[in-house]
């Protein structure tokens, strides 16, 4: 009986020295606080669950994780309504993640987390944020989750426009994330909403750092590791093409994998631009027509449009590359880009129209087009610079004279235009 008096004992005293290494020394108040803070948080009323969260925060670290999912939460919340003491703040937030690795780990994960909000709260802090965010993405590498990859790129920037990095580091360091957000997207397909958001984050950060040669570099060696890659192939075509780096052999490469995995709207309407500039100009219309007919979004049909416009001018088919434009205007209202199009058109057209007098007038439509165009704002800048270059090729008031012409007039241009416009001069 002694005996099991004995075990009883001991059994009851380890159990009362594990509850207290994780409730602390008052596992009451701990067990209260807690249900506290837990019932005013869900009900997203943080304000009223600050106190009893920090109290449990202070005197119960080991009791739950919550303790440390929940804590940003309700920190960033008092930031919001409380700017003038962000940095007391921030420093709390700091040390729930501290807190956090100490009493749960995950360390690699928590300071993603860390790494981010500092950054996000301290931009000033630059360099601290990027050392936290480096560490994060060595521990984690494919692991690495989204809000960290974005947060580490941005760092990354901003050490290199302080001069703490070189351009080389970044491109190395797109490499190196690209190919983890790449490894989520194919992998984690329930998160794969936010590692589009981070892979858009990050080519937008590294836009300005990417130049064709770079380019070319980095994607060569993806293409070759992973040419069969739908999701990989439209990146590379839409960088290449958005960076003009179109004439390069990977972009005829690439360009032609994808239309043969997928001969979609979009594979097609890049075979087209690649075919131009390749000077093939029938293919080019070939594809063209073909990334229309597929295409069902009316905005980027009428992109499509503009390219086909593209590929008739080239072809010197002026009249046909007027009419892409203007189907492009009848699915996007009053576009820039398909009037500063189809002044360009006018203007390429323009040695097409008998004599001298009868071309000079031609620039006559290209302005007119060029003036509508700039009620676009997106466009404005442009159209004014070509209404400044291209006003001066007008006839001169003697040219007009001899011509029976007069200012102001109303005027019919023959030829493939078949316009009537006013009469201007260059004088």
């Amino acid at each position: 009986m002694r005996n099991i008096l004995l075990v009883l004992l001991v059994t009851f005293l380890s159990q009362d020295l594990q509850a207290q290494s994780k409730w602390g020394s008052d596992s009451i108040n701990c067990i209260t606080n807690l249900s506290l803070y837990r019932e005013y948080y869900k009900q997203k009323n943080y304000e009223d669950a600050l106190k009893p969260w920090r109290w449990s925060f202070l005197n119960c670290p080991r009791s739950s994780g919550n303790i440390y999912k929940n804590g940003p939460v309700i920190i960033k919340s008092k930031m919001k309504k409380d700017k003038a003491n962000n940095k007391a703040y921030l420093d709390t937030l700091i040390q729930i993640y501290d807190n956090r690795i100490t009493y749960f780990g995950k360390e690699g994960f928590v300071l993603g987390l860390k790494g981010a909000d500092m950054l996000r709260y301290d931009k000033e802090n630059y360099i601290a944020a990027y050392e936290v965010l480096k560490q994060s993405f060595e521990l984690q590498q494919s692991n690495s989750s989204a809000g960290a990859i974005s947060a580490y790129f941005k760092a990354a920037t901003l050490m290199e426009k302080n001069g703490d990095l070189q351009k080389e580091d970044i491109l190395f360091l797109y490499a190196q994330l690209s190919d983890v957000i790449d490894y989520n997207l194919s992998s984690n397909p329930k998160k794969s909403k936010y590692y589009n958001q981070t892979l858009s984050n990050v080519e937008s950060l590294f836009t300005p750092y990417a130049d064709c040669k770079a380019l070319i570099e980095i994607y060569s060696i993806k293409f070759q590791q992973n040419s069969e890659d739908i999701n990989l192939l439209k990146r590379i075509v839409k960088i290449l093409d958005n960076k003009d780096c179109v004439e390069d052999n990977l972009f005829f490469e690439v360009s032609s994998k994808l239309y043969e995995l997928e001969p979609a709207a979009l594979s097609a309407s890049k075979m087209g631009k690649m075919s131009i500039s390749r000077g093939d100009y029938t293919q080019a219309i070939k594809y063209c027509k073909e990334a229309i007919d597929l295409e069902q979004d009316p905005d980027v049909k009428a992109k499509y449009y503009l390219g086909l416009a593209d590929a008739y001018r080239n072809f010197g088919s002026f009249s046909n590359a007027r009419n892409a434009c203007y189907e492009a205007l009848n699915l996007k209202e009053n576009w820039g880009e398909a009037y500063m199009n189809l002044g360009n058109i006018y203007v390429a057209g323009a040695k097409s129209c008998g004599n001298d007098f009868e071309q000079k007038t031609v620039y006559w439509i290209a302005v007119d087009m060029f003036n509508k165009a700039q009620k676009d704002e997106f466009v404005t800048s442009r159209a004014r610079k070509s209404i400044n270059t291209y006003s001066k090729y007008f006839p001169s008031t003697e040219v007009c004279f001899f011509n029976n012409v007069e200012k102001n007039t109303k005027y019919k241009i023959e030829c493939w235009v078949n316009k009537t416009t006013t009469v201007r001069t260059s004088d």
